[in-house]
């Protein structure tokens, strides 16, 4: 979470928060960390665009787990400094909704993370339509991710189900074979690593497919070749990970 002081109440004081949010952006999710193929490239230049006066005011994004909702969320954070929070609601959902949304919608910038995880609670989802209707009355911006399409959430509030149709929506799908070795590359790149394009396949034809785990496994190899000083070969990998 970039870091924020309390808002001021109405006579300038600032009051505390009755929750202390221990959520840390991770520090390799930017958008420069990021590979932006061609079926996202519309979703990252609305996000780049959304702090400007003609920005889109409210994005929503959804698709399965591993695909870079985070990262773009925390990338948007990045973006937008100190006067922005990410709020990943499986870790939050524990906490009364009105502790961890309490002086929010004051931000620039909101980013809301697998907000599915906590419809079907009317607390939460009460919470969730004020803080829709208070981020849009003072020019907020707007960022949520969830598994689902809106008209397809598990929403008891009909309302807030109207709400989570503003905006534009955009799904993110796991990455063919080939669009994996180009992420593969392109985070090796990053790291300083040379990674050829049939190291590339030979790594996405045997690691786990989902993608947050095919990038665990690049950490892996980073580490690996750095303590004994190879570079990145089939034998290499075969060896890391006894294929």
């Amino acid at each position: 979470m970039a870091a924020v002081d309390p808002p001021l109440d109405a006579a300038g004081h600032s009051p505390k928060r009755q929750l202390s949010l221990e959520v840390r952006l991770r520090d390799d999710a930017t958008l420069d960390n990021f590979l932006a193929l061609p079926n996202i490239q519309p979703l990252v230049a609305a996000l780049q665009a959304q702090m400007d006066p003609a920005g889109e005011s409210i994005i929503y994004l959804y698709g399965p787990a591993g695909v870079g909702k985070s990262h773009l969320l925390q990338a948007s954070c990045h973006e937008a400094g100190v006067e922005a929070i990410y709020l990943p609601l499986s870790d939050l959902r524990q906490y009364a909704p009105q502790d961890v949304l309490q002086g929010v919608a004051t931000l620039n910038r909101i980013c809301i993370d697998d907000i599915h995880v906590v419809l079907g609670d009317k607390n939460w989802e009460q919470a969730l339509f004020n803080l829709y209707n208070d981020a849009r009355q003072r020019g907020s911006r707007l960022i949520v991710a969830g598994d689902a399409a809106p008209r397809s959430l598990a929403v008891n509030l009909a309302d807030l189900r109207s709400r989570l149709s503003w905006g534009i929506v955009y799904q993110l799908s796991q990455p063919e074979d080939e669009d994996k070795q180009a992420i593969l590359q392109f985070r090796a790149s990053r790291r300083g690593l040379s990674l050829t394009p049939s190291v590339a396949s030979y790594i996405v034809s045997h690691a786990p497919r989902a993608m947050d785990q095919l990038l665990q496994v690049l950490e892996t190899l980073d580490k690996a070749s750095l303590a004994e000083k190879r570079s990145l070969s089939i034998p290499f990998v075969k060896e890391a990970f006894k294929w």
